[in-house]
């Protein structure tokens, strides 16, 4: 290893604690970081494979015209896999002003982000087009039933930007907005259908599953008790689920299992792995595949150092105007991680859809919030502002952006279910 390496790790050591504290009370995309770098290329190099989306979640996609009795084509293809591309015309699919009901979190425009570049920018499959997003679609799948997110601060987001998507195409008077603990809930009245999401951030139960108080240093996850979040999803039509960041504060967590007073520290891979397998088994007892449908998010990555994509440099995601272009794999993505949920998918007895949606937004290093963002319900001060490097959001999203890519996924395989 060279001397500039070993500057270099010695530099993310010393970071990383001050990155964690920083970022609205959630962790970094982590493990223990030496462990990961000398991981790093085996695991990429064994699962290449399926990071290029060659895998277990590759699906076909229908091209559908406007009329919703026809279609034009059905094409193999692997929607995770392609780039980013500049479209003023078709993009953003909404704008700070035309949705009331985005959070001032998420509200990079309004919130003194001088440019607006990250809006514009289009995912192109590398081997077929996306089916053009209609918000009337999307409601008449949705006419009668439940979409639930389910997760952290990030699948949130994601829900935010749904009903941005959505609620222009229904009448004022017709559509609100609820939250009530745990929960927030779009209701679409003519179509009888609810955006719902539901706060998990660990999936199974944690002493971080207060919808508001969850800021907890010595976080607590009860690796074999999921009924107090599961009896919200009974029932649901369609659930998404996601859960990464709030593993990542530390390499070891505390937990439990059996004994809620019989706490343990284990290593994040074992206890990660360890919950999702109570979630498989609680989906296997639980879920009608013929009546309810179920996604899984991979991993939303962050990009808290900006000497992975630009060598010699000393920041982070601020000041970012495009996207990374070219083959790029940031380390605020862990490949352990993702190696789990396949493990776990594929040992599922239902169906699973994965959204592979890791790759493609670890290239949008422009698109996080920065400083442009609020903390602990507060927009960030002039002095918190003036100081990038510790008070940057590289975690979270701006919208409209990138989320909205991940819904525009969601619908196509919303729309091809629905056509079959």
């Amino acid at each position: 290893m060279t001397t500039q390496q070993s500057l270099n790790r010695a530099k993310y050591k010393s970071i990383l604690p001050i990155a964690l504290a920083c970022v609205l009370m959630l962790g970094t995309a982590r493990l223990v970081f030496d462990n990961l770098k000398s991981i790093r290329e085996t695991i990429f190099g064994h699962w290449q494979f399926w990071l290029r989306g060659t895998g277990f979640h590759r699906y076909i996609i229908n091209s559908f015209d406007d009329d919703d009795n026809s279609y034009e084509d059905i094409e193999d293809c692997n929607v995770f896999d392609g780039k980013w591309v500049w479209d003023n015309e078709s993009h953003p699919f909404y704008n700070e002003e035309s949705c009331p009901f985005l959070v001032k979190q998420v509200t990079c425009q309004r919130n003194g982000r001088p440019d607006n570049f990250y809006q514009f920018w289009r995912w192109q499959p590398n081997e077929c087009n996306l089916p053009r997003f209609s918000a009337v679609k999307l409601l008449r799948i949705l006419r009668n039933k439940r979409l639930m997110f389910v997760g952290d601060s990030i699948q949130r987001g994601q829900f935010d930007s749904m009903v941005c998507m959505l609620q222009s195409a229904i009448p004022d008077g017709k559509k609100s907005l609820d939250k009530v603990p745990s929960k927030k809930i779009f209701y679409a009245q003519e179509y009888n259908a609810t955006i719902e999401f539901y706060w998990a951030p660990f999936i199974v139960e944690s002493n971080s599953d207060h919808s508001t108080n969850h800021t907890v240093i010595k976080r607590l996850v009860k690796l074999d008790r999921i009924a107090h979040h599961s009896e919200n999803w009974q029932g649901v039509d369609y659930l998404v689920f996601e859960t990464y960041v709030w593993w990542m504060y530390k390499p070891i967590i505390n937990v439990t299992y059996g004994n809620l007073k019989d706490v343990h520290e284990y290593n994040v891979t074992t206890a990660y792995k360890m919950a999702l397998q109570t979630w498989a088994n609680w989906l296997d007892s639980s879920i009608n595949s013929q009546t309810q449908k179920v996604f899984f998010m991979s991993l939303s990555p962050t990009h808290l150092w900006s000497s992975e994509w630009n060598p010699g440099s000393d920041g982070n995601c601020f000041n970012e105007k495009e996207p990374i272009h070219g083959p790029y794999w940031g380390m605020g993505t862990s490949l352990e991680i993702m190696k789990i949920v396949q493990e776990t998918l594929q040992e599922l007895k239902i169906d699973v859809t994965f959204m592979n949606i890791t790759q493609l937004s670890d290239f949008r290093k422009d698109a996080h919030t920065t400083i442009y963002t609020e903390r602990k319900g507060k927009l960030l001060t002039k002095e918190q502002k003036s100081d990038p490097t510790n008070f940057a959001d590289c975690i979270h999203w701006c919208l409209p952006g990138v989320p909205d890519t991940w819904n525009h996924i969601l619908y196509a395989n919303l729309l091809q279910e629905f056509y079959n």
